[in-house]
C-alpha cells in the first residue's frame, strides 16, 4: 500500500477512476440537464448516449490529457501510468452507471491484510470521518467543533455527535476517498518528469475538478457541506506543508525524490489562494480549524505523511490566534490582498464606480471558493449588499458594487413612473400584458406605451453601457486571478444578471478560459434570447448554469424593449439553450422591484449545493 494515503492501490486505481467518470458526466450536463433521478433512469437521454460515445482521444474531452485535469490526479494518486489510458477510455462508457458501481464497490473492499494494519487503517480513516463531522457541524451550528469531537456526557443519546456509534466503515472511507481526491485536485503535479503527460492549464483548484467533486460526493452520498469541510481541512494542510519546508523541519526530511516531488505539488497547492485565505484569524473557522486538527494529529498526518503530525500541530496553534495565522500567511507568500484590494489596472469606457466589497464572515477562514454577486437594480448604495445578506453559504461572499449613480436614478425612474397615474391606467387596461406579448413576438405597441418607453429610454441605455462594460472588467478581474486560483460561483439580478453574462462572454472570447467559474445564476436578466453568445458562454461554467424569470416582469419589457429593439428576453421567458436551466418564479414576482427582496428565497429554493438541477416550491431540504 502507497504511504501516502490509507487507500490500497487498488482503491486509488477505483477512486481516480470514479473522479474520471465525474469529469466526463459533468462536461456531459454542460449540454444535456439531468432530473434529479440522474443515473437511475433506465432509459438513458440518447443525447447522453451520443455524448459519452465519444473516444477520449478528442482534445475536447475534460478528460483529454492535453486539458491537464485527468492525468495529474492519477499520477498523484500513484496509479500505473499503464493504466491511465484504460481510466480514460472507461470514463467515455456510454453505460457509465455500471463502471461507477464496480468502482464504488471496489472502493469499500478492503483486500486481505493482517488484523493490525486494518484496524490501524480504520482508526486513521476514523478519525478523519469524526474530524470533518465536527468541522461541518461548526460551520453550519455556532457548537464548537471540538466539543463534537468529544463524548457528550451530558446527552450520550446525542444522535448528531461524532463521537457516536452512527459511523461505519464505509461513511469513514467515503470521507478518506474524498479528502485523498481533493489533495489530488489541487496538488501542482510536474507532469513533465519522465514525460507522464501534459501539464495541468490552470494552476489551483479547477472549477471543472469542484463540479467533477460534487458528483462523485452525490454517488457517495455525502451532503456538500462535508466536503466543505474537506476543502478547509485540505487548504490548512497545504499551508501547514510550506510553513514546515519554510522552517526546515528536520524531522519532515522526505526519504525519496518522489516524496520530495509530492511534498512539493501540496505546498504549490498553497499558493491557490491568491492571498485572500490565507490568514485564518477570528471567527468560527478559526477554532473549528484549531479544535479539528488538534484533536487528530496524532492519526490523521498518516493519511498525508507529506505534511506530519507537527504540520498539523503547527496549523492548529496558527489557527488559534491572529499571530499564528498572520505568520502562516506570511510565510507562503500571500500576493496582494486579494479582490477587495485590487486597483484595475485600466478602466473600460465610463466606468467610474467598481469595486468589491465583503459581505459575510467566511473570509480568511480557509475557504476554496468564492461568490461574486452583483445587483443590478438598487434604490440606496445598500441595496447592493442587502439582498445577498441573509443566504446561507460557505462560500467567501464579495458583492460588486458598480455604478451606483447610473443604477439608482434608473431604479428610482422606474419606480416613479409605476406609482404615477398613467401607469396605474395603463396597468388596469391590461396594457402591459400587450408589453410582454410584444417582446416575445415582435407585435405593434400603443403609441401611449412607446411614449412611456421613451421616458425611461435614455437612462437605461446608460445602464446597459454601463452594465456591458462592466462585464468586461469582471472577465478582467478573473482572469488576473484576483480571486486566487478558486472556483467561483457568479450570481446576478436585474442588470447584475447583464454584467455576469457579458463577464462570461468576454472570458468565451478570450480564448481556453475554462475551469475559473463553477456556477451560474441569472435572475431576471435583460439579456436577448437572440443575437447573444448563449452557447459559448454556457461553456464556461463548469456546473450549474440557471436562467431564473418571470412572465409577467412587464417593467423590464418596457425598458429592454426601448432600448435594444429586439426579440425574446431572457428576464421574462425560457432561453432554449443546451444545458440552461430555466426557472419560472412568476407566482413569486410581482414585478421587477420583488427582485430586491426575494433574491434569498429564490436561491435557497434552487438549492445550489445539489447537483442535478433543483427548484423547490417549498421549504429547501437541508444539504
Amino acid at each position: 500500500m502507497a504511504t501516502s494515503s490509507t487507500l490500497s492501490q487498488t482503491q486509488r486505481y477505483a477512486a481516480g477512476a470514479l473522479l474520471a467518470l465525474a469529469l466526463r458526466q459533468a462536461q456531459i450536463h454542460q449540454t444535456v440537464l439531468l432530473g434529479s433521478h440522474g443515473l437511475d433512469d433506465d432509459t438513458p437521454h440518447p443525447d447522453i448516449a451520443d455524448a459519452a460515445a465519444a473516444e477520449p482521444d478528442d482534445r475536447d474531452l475534460w478528460i483529454h490529457d492535453s486539458r491537464g485535469l485527468l492525468r495529474p490526479v492519477l499520477r498523484f494518486l500513484e496509479i500505473d501510468p499503464k493504466a491511465w489510458p484504460g481510466v480514460e477510455k472507461t470514463a467515455t462508457s456510454s453505460d457509465p452507471k455500471h463502471h461507477i458501481g464496480a468502482f464504488l464497490r471496489k472502493v469499500f473492499e478492503d483486500e486481505d491484510d493482517d488484523e493490525k494494519a486494518r484496524s490501524e487503517r480504520s482508526d486513521q480513516e476514523l478519525a478523519l470521518a469524526k474530524a470533518v463531522d465536527a468541522m461541518a457541524m461548526g460551520l453550519e451550528t455556532d457548537v464548537e467543533p471540538g466539543d463534537l469531537l468529544k463524548p457528550d456526557n451530558n446527552n450520550k443519546a446525542r444522535s448528531d455527535s461524532p463521537a457516536s456509534s452512527r459511523y461505519n466503515k464505509e461513511d469513514y472511507r467515503k470521507m478518506a476517498v474524498l479528502y485523498m481526491l481533493l489533495s489530488a485536485c489541487v496538488a501542482d503535479v510536474n507532469m513533465a518528469e519522465d514525460g507522464m503527460g501534459s501539464p495541468r492549464v490552470r494552476k489551483g483548484y479547477d472549477a471543472r475538478h469542484r463540479v467533477a467533486l460534487r458528483l462523485v460526493a452525490t454517488w457517495l452520498d455525502v451532503k456538500w457541506n462535508k466536503m466543505e469541510a474537506v476543502e478547509i481541512m485540505v487548504a490548512c494542510s497545504a499551508m501547514a506543508a510550506a510553513k514546515e519546508e519554510e522552517l526546515a523541519c528536520e524531522c519532515m526530511s522526505p526519504n525519496s525524490r518522489w516524496e520530495s516531488w509530492k511534498r512539493g505539488g501540496i505546498i504549490g497547492a498553497a499558493a491557490l489562494t491568491g492571498g485572500t485565505l490565507m490568514a485564518i484569524s477570528g471567527g468560527l473557522a478559526a477554532p473549528a480549524i484549531a479544535a479539528g486538527f488538534t484533536a487528530i494529529a496524532p492519526t490523521l498526518h498518516a493519511l498525508v505523511p507529506l505534511i506530519g503530525a507537527s504540520g498539523f500541530a503547527a496549523i492548529a496553534t496558527a489557527a488559534g490566534h491572529t499571530a499564528g495565522s498572520v505568520a502562516v500567511a506570511a510565510s507562503f507568500g500571500a500576493a496582494g490582498a486579494g479582490l477587495t484590494g485590487s486597483k484595475m489596472a485600466k478602466r473600460i469606457g465610463n466606468v467610474k464606480e467598481f469595486e468589491f466589497k465583503t459581505i459575510g464572515d467566511n473570509h480568511n477562514q480557509g475557504r476554496l471558493a468564492v461568490g461574486i454577486f452583483v445587483s443590478g437594480f438598487a434604490f440606496t448604495a445598500e441595496d447592493y449588499s442587502k439582498p445577498w445578506e441573509g443566504w446561507k453559504t460557505n462560500l467567501e461572499r464579495y458583492i460588486l458594487q458598480w455604478e451606483s449613480r447610473h443604477i439608482i436614478a434608473l431604479s428610482t425612474a422606474m419606480q416613479d413612473w409605476i406609482a404615477s397615474r398613467f401607469a396605474m391606467e395603463l396597468m388596469r387596461e391590461g396594457a402591459m400584458q400587450t408589453v410582454l406579448s410584444g417582446v416575445i413576438s415582435a407585435f405593434a405597441w400603443p403609441a401611449t406605451l412607446v411614449t412611456v418607453a421613451d421616458f425611461i429610454d435614455s437612462k437605461w441605455s446608460v445602464a446597459i453601457d454601463r452594465s456591458d462594460k462592466s462585464g468586461k472588467m469582471l472577465a478582467e478581474v478573473l482572469l488576473n486571478g484576483l480571486q486566487g486560483s478558486r472556483p467561483v460561483t457568479l450570481i446576478g439580478f436585474s442588470l447584475g444578471a447583464r454584467v455576469v453574462f457579458k463577464c462570461l462572454q468576454e472570458l468565451a472570447q478570450s480564448g481556453n478560459k475554462e475551469g475559473i467559474v463553477e456556477r451560474v445564476v441569472l435572475i431576471g436578466a435583460p439579456i436577448s434570447v437572440k443575437g447573444e453568445m448563449w452557447e459559448p458562454t454556457r461553456k464556461m461554467v463548469a456546473g450549474r448554469f440557471v436562467n431564473v424569470y418571470s412572465t409577467n416582469d412587464w417593467i423590464l419589457g418596457v425598458a429592454f424593449r426601448a432600448s435594444l429593439l429586439t426579440q425574446g428576453l431572457a428576464g421574462i421567458q425560457a432561453v432554449s439553450v443546451p444545458g440552461v436551466e430555466n426557472v419560472d418564479v412568476t407566482d413569486l414576482v410581482v414585478g421587477h422591484t420583488s427582485y430586491l427582496s426575494l433574491v434569498q428565497q429564490i436561491l435557497d429554493q434552487l438549492e445550489l449545493n445539489t447537483y442535478y438541477p433543483v427548484f423547490y416550491t417549498g421549504t429547501p431540504k437541508s444539504r
